[in-house]
């Protein structure tokens, strides 16, 4: 450092020096250390550029950089107040996308409170049913609904969900149609061991008839006495 000098130096300065320019600032003000090469050069300023954040002691201001990633300005040490481009801040931080959750508020890169959705009372629940019938079986789903009355910014997927299932248990009855064809069956069944008894007598007779034409004696005519 070069020798130090309280006059001549720039406005806002007390301290200064050549070869590193001003070492201490007046009340109020900022101290920013610049690099120039191997030097740092110190300038004074009323508030801190981008990606600094000012530091208040009793001796010296000071502008302390930025430690965040991808952060453009800071209030703190570990608190963004803006990302880079391109980037949502949340909580002092900056990320790709806003966490679950959270929105950005009106169009901005910010991350809004937790989204809250209004949503309407659940409805009543639905009969039990199985596969789309509600017959045929014993245990099924029922379900039931509630609408989305308001979304932040209109987006209904940051909303919980509309439909809500669970198991059901029911007594145990026979679709009208399991019915029909269940006694259709039973008629066919009847119909085949009728015409198979029938059959079997058409049998029946048909064999006593021929065994009865084996027994039968065909009557011989006497041969008359030769002249």
């Amino acid at each position: 450092v070069s020798t130090e000098l309280s006059q001549g130096c720039a406005r806002g300065c007390d301290l200064c020096s050549e070869f590193n320019g001003c070492l201490r600032c007046s009340p109020k003000l900022f101290i920013l250390l610049e690099r120039n090469d191997i030097r740092q050069i110190g300038i004074c300023l009323p508030s801190c550029p981008l990606g600094y954040f000012g530091l208040r002691n009793t001796d010296m201001n000071k502008c302390i950089k930025c430690k965040i990633e991808n952060c453009e300005s800071c209030f703190s040490r570990n608190f963004c107040t803006k990302c880079k481009e391109g980037l949502y801040l949340h909580k002092g931080r900056c990320y790709v996308t806003c966490p679950e959750g959270y929105t950005a508020a009106n169009g901005t890169m910010e991350c809004s409170s937790p989204a809250q959705c209004e949503m309407s009372e659940w409805g009543p629940w639905g009969p039990c049913s199985k596969k789309r019938k509600l017959c045929g079986f014993k245990k099924g789903n029922e379900d039931r609904t509630r609408r989305i009355l308001q979304a932040p910014s209109g987006d209904v997927s940051l909303c919980p969900a509309t439909t809500e299932v669970r198991r059901c248990t029911v007594q145990k009855n026979q679709c009208p149609e399991g019915k029909r064809k269940k006694k259709e069956e039973q008629g066919k069944q009847d119909n085949g061991n009728r015409n198979q008894k029938d059959t079997k007598d058409t049998k029946s007779g048909t064999k006593k008839r021929k065994n009865k034409q084996r027994g039968a004696t065909v009557p011989v005519t006497p041969t008359s006495p030769a002249q």
